[in-house]
């Protein structure tokens, strides 16, 4: 075990990095950031930030020689990158999950091989491969970039099997996975933290609202039945125990006609997880740094029902924040901002979290907060 006192290496350096860097802090840890982006929110907080590229050989070699284990806030760290830095200290996530996770053909692949259920798909990486997968795929379906694709990014829905040919092409012709469309009940997901022991815990399921492809609005505890409440909280662990995996794992899923479907797997904390900073014992940050420094998993229990709501640039006018005090002036909402230095339209900037005795409050608080914010903003156009 690694004890307070012990350095963790972090790379990435956005807000994920950011709240993994405060959570580490406060138990007593020293954190390295290496983040190419000399305005790293995570940077501005840690003990050392390395302002150079994830290939960059002297900034790893540095990590690897500073740091008692590394972690990661995002998946599309360079497999290398990791292989390099396993070399010298304790990598958690290992570098298998994390590649598996960065291309949603090999995701696909692991979680059909392995019994987990997904919408229908098939997979294109070139020409030859669109006839079968327009056989394969029913539409409306939709046409998902294999790498770099995220918050609804690399994304192209398909009316037809006669769009698919013009639809890869507006991709790149870049490998590709064709996902049939399903008819959503809901979308939800769960934190599962997984230990160097094998023994996991999985926190409350959260049910998620999105707009435009990015995550809008979880609440938690998700409405849904125990039935499958139980089955989201298997297949969750079984997946982290098929990658033998150490860390903070989230686990997407769509229910379809009463159906669990496994969406996308992410090998860290998740946006829908971060109603924790300040609704369970213990935040989905705090477990990343338990994982890492093979300490046994913290008590995910929730205190009460809680709603979590994104903040993106686009309440921003220009660069000037939103009337907080709308938000202030409600003493059970609590805002987490993430330093970001410029404000962009779909950009996160923060969150803010709304605890009540009863779910229903909750989320009629957290609404109002939210129509205030944007009222405030329309006002001053």
């Amino acid at each position: 075990m690694l004890l307070p006192g012990s350095t963790l290496g972090m790379l990435g350096g956005g807000q994920l990095g950011r709240m993994f860097t405060i959570a580490a802090r406060n138990m007593g840890y020293e954190v390295v950031v290496l983040d190419p982006d000399p305005d790293s929110p995570a940077g501005m907080l840690a003990s050392d930030h390395l302002c150079a590229d994830y290939l960059d050989i002297p900034a790893l070699q540095y990590l690897g020689e500073t740091c008692d284990a590394v972690t990661t806030e995002f998946e599309n760290v360079p497999a290398e990158s990791l292989e390099y830095l396993a070399r010298h200290c304790e990598v958690r996530p290992g570098a298998h999950a994390v590649t598996l996770t960065q291309d949603r053909i090999s995701e696909k692949t692991f979680l059909h091989d392995n019994g987990f259920a997904t919408a229908p798909f098939a997979v294109i990486r070139d020409p030859a491969d669109l006839d079968a997968a327009a056989r394969q795929v029913t539409t409306p379906a939709i046409l998902k970039i294999a790498r770099f694709g995220y918050d609804g990014k690399g994304q192209y829905p398909i009316a037809s099997s006669e769009e698919l040919a013009d639809a890869w092409q507006e991709l790149g012709n870049n490998p590709c996975v064709l996902e049939q469309r399903v008819t959503l009940d809901m979308e939800i997901s769960v934190l599962v933290a997984r230990g160097s022991n094998g023994e996991s815990r999985c926190y409350p399921v959260a049910e998620n609202i999105h707009r435009h492809g990015i995550l809008d609005v979880s609440v938690v505890p998700a409405r849904i039945d125990t039935v499958l409440e139980q089955q989201v909280l298997r297949s969750a662990t079984g997946i982290a125990a098929a990658l033998d995996y150490v860390g903070v794992l989230a686990v997407e899923f769509f229910v379809s006609h009463g159906d669990l479907l496994v969406n996308e797997i992410a090998p860290r904390p998740h946006n829908s997880g971060h109603y924790t900073l300040d609704a369970t014992l213990t935040s989905q940050f705090e477990q990343q740094v338990r994982a890492v420094c093979g300490l046994p998993p913290g008590d995910p229990r929730l205190l009460c029902p809680v709603v979590m709501i994104n903040l993106l640039g686009d309440l921003w006018q220009g660069q000037t924040p939103p009337d907080w005090g709308k938000l202030f002036a409600r003493p059970n909402a609590k805002l987490h901002l993430y330093g970001k230095r410029e404000a962009r339209a779909g950009r996160k900037m923060g969150h803010y979290n709304v605890l009540a005795p009863t779910l229903d409050e909750a989320l009629h608080t957290a609404q109002e907060i939210q129509q205030q914010l944007a009222d405030t903003e329309s006002r001053d156009t």
